[in-house]
């Protein structure tokens, strides 16, 4: 069985959104699966994140490059600005400027569903010569950017073969998509594709329970088996086969990520100092990807106010190092934007914190899918007031407990994901043969 996944995202680009299609790639193969990858070539892409250490693990991966036209270049003339942007904005501190509404104003309303859609044409013209050369069954889109998923869209009506859409975010529903200052016809057209993904596919994998609901609350008319949870998953092999059991000297929280002004940073400031003012010993937070700057001044200003409080901003490190940092710590930070619909937002590390074996603690919906998850696997907890919080987190330094234990663990390996997909395109060729 032959199918070519559809990604823009893939080494060297760094991020969580490599990781997703990365390992579970990986793991098809290693299940009889013949995957092949088509991708932008890096010459023409535009990465806000670049992780060069993870070219190995694509040794044994078919990848196939295009061409792309990139439409940043006119951001980044409009702007002046060299850096591309990330998630939620999270490089762009405060408010911004005329010149970054003007700019976020054009993304919003004339690069639908987003500028990374300069790829389209080429990605499409070069899957049409690789499925004539020999056919695949089945393709893959995954999204964001979500403008891959009309790669598939445009496939589907020239080759014969299935197609999933996999969302990895939210689409229309981001928690950021207001920055874009969306008009009313833009806002329209965009739900028009997003619809359109969502009825012309053969399936859509969504990484949440919640995010299958708003996505089918879209068009309730399809069929709820249509849909297939697939959360993000993590890797056993990237974890150390023997771990150090000594505790540090230090009490450690560590948070891996993304970390824009949507969180919810004044709970976590505040239940940080009331514990840091209680406490003799001293504690230490270390924060690794890029954080708001404003996030990084406030804590920077909490270091210097209390003696024992030690703060350490790492800036992006690659994913071998992130992991390495998750498990040299006491407790791992997790934080849900303070958004609408945040239930459903699964991010990539709570797989990854589980994986680690260590004791999550944050903030975020205590009736979500996340804190739902980490009750299961008795890997810690998501609070809504700094009380709880403050209460938690002291127990976990007094006690230093364990986090998920193994039989929790492998629940959520992507050997057992790769397995969900392998059975879920089996079941519809089948189906499809069925009705040919």
């Amino acid at each position: 069985m032959r199918l070519l996944v559809i990604t823009y995202y893939w080494p060297p680009s760094g991020g969580p959104g490599v990781q997703r299609w990365l390992k579970t790639s990986i793991e098809l193969l290693k299940k009889g699966m013949d995957v092949e990858v088509l991708t932008v070539d890096e010459k023409f892409a535009t990465y806000p994140l670049l992780d060069t250490t993870l070219l190995v693990e694509t040794k044994n991966i078919k990848v196939h490059k295009s061409h792309s036209t990139n439409w940043f270049n006119s951001y980044q003339k409009i702007t002046r600005r060299k850096e591309i942007p990330f998630s939620g904005f999270a490089n762009q501190a405060g408010k911004p400027g005329p010149i970054q509404k003007l700019s976020r104003f054009i993304r919003g309303n004339f690069f639908l569903p987003d500028p990374r859609r300069g790829w389209n044409t080429y990605a499409i013209k070069k899957a049409i010569d690789l499925h004539s050369e020999q056919p695949f069954d089945a393709i893959v889109t995954s999204g964001p950017p979500h403008s891959s998923h009309l790669i598939g869209k445009a496939l589907k009506k020239k080759i014969n073969c299935l197609w999933y859409a996999d969302f990895r975010d939210p689409w229309t529903d981001i928690y950021y998509y207001h920055q874009f200052y969306p008009l009313f016809f833009a806002r329209a057209y965009d739900k028009k594709l997003e619809r359109s993904v969502l009825k012309e596919s053969d399936g859509v994998f969504s990484v949440s329970k919640d995010l299958i609901r708003i996505l089918n609350n879209k068009e309730p008319e399809i069929q709820k088996d249509k849909f297939l949870e697939l959360p993000n998953g993590y890797d056993p092999e990237d974890f150390s086969k023997t771990k150090n059991p000594s505790k540090n000297k230090i009490f450690t929280l560590v948070y891996t990520g993304t970390l824009t002004l949507d969180y919810p940073l004044s709970l976590l400031y505040h239940s940080l100092e009331e514990i840091i003012k209680k406490m003799e010993d001293d504690f230490c937070l270390k924060i690794a990807g890029r954080p708001a700057k404003e996030c990084v001044n406030h804590l920077t200003e909490l270091s210097n106010k209390y003696l024992n409080f030690q703060f350490e901003s790492l800036g992006y490190i690659s994913h071998r190092e992130s992991v390495a940092l998750m498990e040299s710590a006491d407790s791992l930070l997790l934080l849900i934007p303070e958004i609408a619909e945040n239930k459903g937002i699964l991010t990539g590390k709570i797989f990854e914190y589980i994986g680690s074996g260590l004791p999550v603690w944050g903030f975020g919906p205590t009736d979500g899918d996340a804190q739902d998850i980490l009750h299961k696997c008795e890997a810690g907890s998501l609070h809504e007031d700094s009380k709880t919080a403050i209460k938690a987190l002291e127990e976990y330094i007094d006690k230093r407990p364990k986090g998920a234990p193994i039989n929790h663990r492998t629940k959520y390996t992507r050997e057992g994901l790769a397995q969900k997909i392998l059975e879920r395109i089996l079941r519809d060729i089948k189906k499809n043969e069925a009705l040919a």
